[in-house]
């Protein structure tokens, strides 16, 4: 919990350099190691606080090639964007320290404070919880989040302002404050009390102690790292399997009908996606051979390539597994992306990742929470998230992988891997039933394809999209 008041001493500066870089290279040496971390620092406060001043002699105290600073202007939250999404990318990789020098509580503030447009407290109070939440979960992902706010009275700031060189006048109306208001000072007093509850509060009155105890904070933060649980501390409980994903059920479609009906939907969704004022996604996960690629085909046949994005997701690369687990996915979902479709997703992590052992209990189990806010971030910004979940029987498959082996331009499709996974079929069907059971929200629900008639199962694909975005 912050204090107004942080008791620490004053330590020689030749001394304190050398913890720093001590501690800084120990971080960066747990990269790929079972340990490994790395530290975000959110930087807000009163302006001319100090908090650039303390900034720049941390800088000076460490070695400045390993520690990013990413600083920047208050931007308004945007109804149509995460409030992550413009930090997504800076999230720093195993063995790195990023300050966010302007974060989402900077751009929070911003929000609240307009003039024109005020914020009330229980919206405000919502993205409080949901900056928290994500915190966390970067926190359960090896990310350490330190969070200070540089803090300064009105008559210091009052005083600072009439001493600032006229050249640096332009950096004062920070959140579009006028700090020659006492009534907007105290406007934002109040706000940053309902938030900063969990932040290490600097008092900006006396330089030397500010840096010292800023520099200090970080160094306890990179010696005392948190321990992150690699075992599961909840009773597990395996869902029904549903009899759909075993049996499914056998029908078809003539080819008559599947070209009149095919030709009807895939432009009426594409219409549809195109005038529809949010952002869509679509998320295609199910058993090899199922039909994902094909079905994307239909999906995009009537879209201009410019309008969407398709995504075919693999293992991750070296340098994305030294990230959070959905770091990848926020990198890949911009808000000006208007259509993005994914050929398999997050949900590795709760299907592979989980039957092969690349994650632990304590992560997969975990990853059914920290998506379900993920995708209501998403969803809470504009966003319409369709799931589909492809089902065929084992005996399909068998027959879909022979032909892909027989055929000449569909050989690539099939690998080894492919047959291998088939002895893993139950476990396949275990873990999807795990994945409805937990992360079928109402504002995200799972629709389960189950056809070995390729044909039936485009045409439910294009109808259940129409249906989610409110057609037919």
């Amino acid at each position: 919990m912050a204090t107004e008041k942080q008791q620490f001493q004053l330590i020689a500066e030749d001394e304190l350099s050398v913890k720093l870089i001590d501690a800084q290279y120990a971080l960066k040496d747990t990269r790929g190691q079972k340990n490994a971390k790395s530290l975000v620092v959110l930087v807000n406060g009163i302006e001319l606080a100090g908090k650039g001043e303390a900034v720049k002699q941390l800088r000076e105290w460490v070695d400045p090639r390993y520690l990013r600073v990413k600083a920047d202007r208050p931007q308004p939250l945007n109804e149509s964007q995460t409030f992550w999404q413009p930090y997504a990318r800076f999230i720093p990789a195993e063995g790195q320290i990023m300050v966010l020098f302007g974060n989402w509580y900077t751009d929070l503030l911003s929000t609240a404070m307009h003039v024109a447009n005020p914020m009330d407290e229980s919206m405000f109070d919502h993205y409080v919880e949901r900056m928290r939440a994500f915190e966390q979960d970067l926190k359960n992902n090896h990310v350490d989040v330190i969070k200070v706010w540089f803090d300064l009275s009105w008559k210091s700031l009052q005083k600072r302002l009439d001493d600032i060189d006229p050249s640096e006048m332009h950096w004062h109306r920070l959140h579009g404050l006028d700090w020659r208001s006492r009534k907007q000072y105290d406007a934002i007093q109040r706000l940053r009390q309902r938030f900063t509850d969990d932040w290490i509060i600097i008092d900006g009155e006396d330089e030397t102690r500010r840096d010292q105890q800023f520099a200090q904070t970080i160094l306890a933060a990179l010696e005392h790292c948190p321990e992150h649980l690699t075992e599961s501390n909840k009773k597990w409980q395996q869902a029904s399997i549903p009899e759909i994903l075993q049996q499914p059920p056998q029908e078809e479609v003539d080819k008559t009908t599947y070209k009149d009906e095919l030709k009807k939907l895939s432009q009426q969704v594409a219409n549809t996606m195109r005038m529809d004022r949010r952002n869509v996604v679509i998320v295609f996960e199910g058993m090899d051979a199922a039909g994902k690629g094909g079905a994307i085909k239909r999906i995009v046949k009537k879209i201009d390539p410019r309008e969407y994005e398709i995504h075919t997701i693999g293992a991750p690369e070296k340098y994305e597994l030294r990230r959070p687990y959905l770091w990848r996915f926020w990198t890949k979902l911009q808000p000006e992306d208007k259509i993005t479709i994914f050929d398999r997703s997050w949900y590795g992590r709760v299907l592979v990742e989980r039957i092969e052992g690349f994650a632990n209990v304590a992560e997969w189990q975990r990853a059914y929470d920290e998506i379900n806010r993920f995708e209501q971030d998403l969803c809470e910004a504009q966003t319409v998230i369709i799931k589909f979940w492809l089902a065929i029987s084992k005996e399909e498959q068998a027959s879909r992988f022979k032909v892909r082996e027989q055929t000449p331009h569909k050989r690539f499709k099939i690998t080894d891997e492919d047959w291998r996974n088939r002895e893993r079929w139950e476990d396949y069907l275990q873990a999807a039933a795990d994945m409805f059971e937990h992360t079928s929200t109402d504002s995200a629900p799972w629709h389960v394809i189950a056809t070995d008639d390729k044909n039936s199962a485009r045409l439910q694909i294009l109808k259940t999209i129409l249906k989610q975005l409110g057609v037919g």
